[in-house]
């Protein structure tokens, strides 16, 4: 049974806080899920939020979220290094300042939190970029 990312995290000693952890974990997981039918809505980074919220709460739930058939083989060459497709890369930060920006202009009339929604935006773009691209299977 391989278990990747297993080093990801320590668990929480509080169980108020792991309680949280594991509810947060399975809307996540959800979300996830109902983002492989809805293109709009990114499967793997809300798969990747599960899963370290279950790596600081669940051993359990951890474990069964990286094993699982469908859902682990998504995220685990991500924890385990080996980076993410490019069209993956260049999808989510076209995904990222498409949403950031109409946040920006129609949701957000306060200029300051506009300044930090885009600074927060570049440095999540920044670390996308700064990824490792994984090479397809044989290519």
């Amino acid at each position: 049974m391989i278990v990747p990312g297993e080093e990801m995290m320590k668990k929480t000693d509080s169980q108020i806080i792991r309680s949280l952890l594991i509810c947060a974990g399975f809307a996540a997981l959800a979300a996830g899920v109902v983002g492989i039918f809805v293109p709009v809505l990114p499967t793997v980074p809300l798969l990747l939020l599960a899963a370290a919220c279950f790596a600081r709460s669940s051993d359990r739930f951890h474990r069964w979220l990286l094993n699982h058939q469908r859902l682990g083989p998504m995220i685990a060459p991500f924890l385990d290094g080996r980076g993410i497709p490019k069209h993956a890369k260049i999808k989510a930060i076209a995904l990222l300042w498409a949403s950031l920006l109409v946040s920006v202009v129609f949701l957000i009339p306060i200029a300051w939190v506009d300044l930090l929604v885009l600074g927060i935006g570049v440095a999540v773009s920044v670390y996308l970029l700064r990824l490792p691209d994984r090479v397809p299977a044989g290519g």
